[in-house]
């Protein structure tokens, strides 16, 4: 009888907190496409119905932070390289690989160079990250948006993967000028 209603017990609440993704304390590191929490202190987290009322609202900047694929080290002398075009949402500014753990000086500038374009110079004007569906890269931009005094961010945690399911508009943007590296 202890057995079962242990066994009970333990269907009820173990997938629950295999669930809970807790916020740690600074940026999340490797791997970067895993279950993310369903906070970001300071931030307000917005599903996809949330992030197009916001997008048809006109007032929020929308940030997109996926990574550029590096170029393969291995490819052959004289093979072409072509980027991976970028699907996001309309109106967004892309500033790519501003959402790792570790960041160098010269990706930080572009990314606060990128936020001041987007926001007038204003760290009250809304702001808004994402990525994709279980992408860490959207929550580490918004938290050091947070740090860097902007008031008003929003986290949207789906990305482009719930904002499509949604069948909500995507374009393909470029990436903001000035990307270390490129």
């Amino acid at each position: 009888m202890i057995r079962a209603a242990l066994a009970v017990l333990m269907l009820l609440t173990g997938p629950v907190a295999a669930q809970g993704v807790a916020e740690p304390e600074g940026y999340r590191g490797e791997p970067y496409r895993a279950p993310v929490p369903k906070t970001l202190a300071g931030a307000v987290v917005v599903d996809a119905g949330a992030a197009h009322d916001l997008w048809q609202g006109g007032e929020v900047a929308f940030v997109d932070v996926l990574p550029r694929p590096p170029k393969p080290a291995n490819l052959p002398a004289g093979t072409l390289w072509r980027d991976k075009p970028r699907l996001s949402i309309p109106g967004a500014i892309w500033l790519p690989n501003t959402g790792y753990e570790r960041i160098a000086p010269e990706t930080e500038t572009y990314l606060r160079e990128g936020l001041a374009e987007v926001t007038g110079g204003d760290p009250n004007h809304p702001v808004l990250f994402f990525c994709l569906a279980d992408c860490w890269m959207s929550w580490n931009a918004a938290k050091r948006a947070l740090e860097m005094g902007y008031s008003e961010v929003y986290w949207f945690p789906e990305g482009t993967d719930g904002w499509d399911f949604e069948d909500h508009p995507l374009e393909k943007i470029e990436a903001r000028a000035g990307e270390p590296g490129t």
